[in-house]
């Protein structure tokens, strides 16, 4: 049994209320595949999960309103490397009702309602919803914005406020632009496509030269790429510390840490990221043979069994085990 489903080639409107429950994740994760791209959903454990999405396309811009229990909605690598043709798309999440926590490239961005974040579908994210939530999702391809990839590699993960900037213009213009979608004829949606494309990229041009103004990241891109590079092919290494880095880029861990402060995360924090991320997909890799919870802590720099399980599950809201079990079911 699937999604309850209604629409046409312009727009359509899915919910989980008709799917049995032990159903409702994997279908809600076809729904947002098929509206948007593939991500993996993940409903706060012991609670109920039920959602509602509804889409709309103008012109090069697809909007969609998503309204569902607590959730966690990660873009993986792993989806991410099944469709290499997918062309790559900006998405603006503008917060509606509920807070929503994203993080892209080992930034953490707090949104508030009445807020909106930047993020890049070209490369891994997340977003935590620990509440009932409502938002709009606009998704346009990044050759429509005319902005360099390097500028929208630095906005995303990036969230903006009614009091910030040109925000002031832009959260009302969307809010009433996802209401109204539906209303409009294709030559009048195409044109409002070129205004959204328009406001985005001097969206992106304003939080860009703020960054570049400060200095805390244009400057120095080319050493954090370094560094980032340098942390993933070394996170089986149990020895990776700020300080093994800095050693190895001949920097001090004071301006390791400075070059951190402008990528909204700190180095510690980065490694674990990406540690658990990996621990989390071996995890959720199914085969005949599995690895032991602690096999795939211990082989991506985790030493203490303990504390990994913790630490797993204070960022995906399930124990390790849980999390492999929950994929097992998905499967079956």
């Amino acid at each position: 049994m699937g999604l309850r489903q209604k629409g046409d080639q312009v727009g359509s409107q899915v919910t989980t209320a008709s799917v049995p429950d032990e159903e409702k994740t994997a279908s809600w994760s076809r729904a947002m595949a098929r509206a948007l791209v593939p991500v993996e959903v993940l409903p706060r454990a012991g609670q109920p999960f039920a959602g509602h999405l509804a889409s709309h396309r103008l012109g090069y811009v697809r909007i969609s309103t998503l309204e569902a229990d607590a959730v966690r909605i990660s873009r993986t690598p792993a989806l991410i490397a099944r469709t290499p043709q997918a062309e790559p798309q900006l998405g603006v999440a503008v917060q509606v009702s509920g807070r929503a926590v994203l993080e892209q490239d080992g930034r953490r961005a707090e949104v508030p309602p009445g807020g909106l974040v930047l993020y890049d579908t070209a490369r891994p994210y997340s977003v935590d919803y620990p509440e009932r939530f409502r938002t709009h999702l606009f998704h346009l391809p990044h050759r429509m914005l005319g902005v360099p990839e390097r500028e929208l590699r630095q906005v995303a993960g990036t969230a903006v406020t009614l009091a910030e900037g040109c925000g002031s213009v832009l959260l009302p213009f969307l809010g009433t632009l996802a209401a109204s979608a539906p209303s409009y004829p294709a030559p009048v949606g195409d044109r409002l496509a070129g205004s959204v494309a328009d406001l985005l990229s001097t969206l992106v041009a304003q939080l860009t030269a703020e960054q570049a103004a400060d200095g805390s990241r244009t400057a120095n891109d080319h050493l954090v790429r370094r560094v980032r590079e340098h942390i993933d092919r070394h996170l089986c290494d149990t020895e990776l510390s700020p300080e093994t880095i800095a050693r190895a880029h001949h920097i001090s861990v004071r301006y390791l840490h400075r070059l951190f402060e402008g990528e909204g995360t700190t180095v510690s924090r980065l490694v674990q990221q990406r540690r658990l991320e990996a621990c989390a997909r071996e995890l959720g890799r199914r085969g005949r043979t599995a690895p032991t919870v602690s096999a795939v802590a211990q082989r991506w720099g985790f030493v203490n069994p303990a504390h990994f399980s913790r630490t797993f599950r204070n960022a995906y809201g399930v124990s390790p085990r849980e999390w492999r079990a929950l994929r097992t079911t998905d499967a079956g």
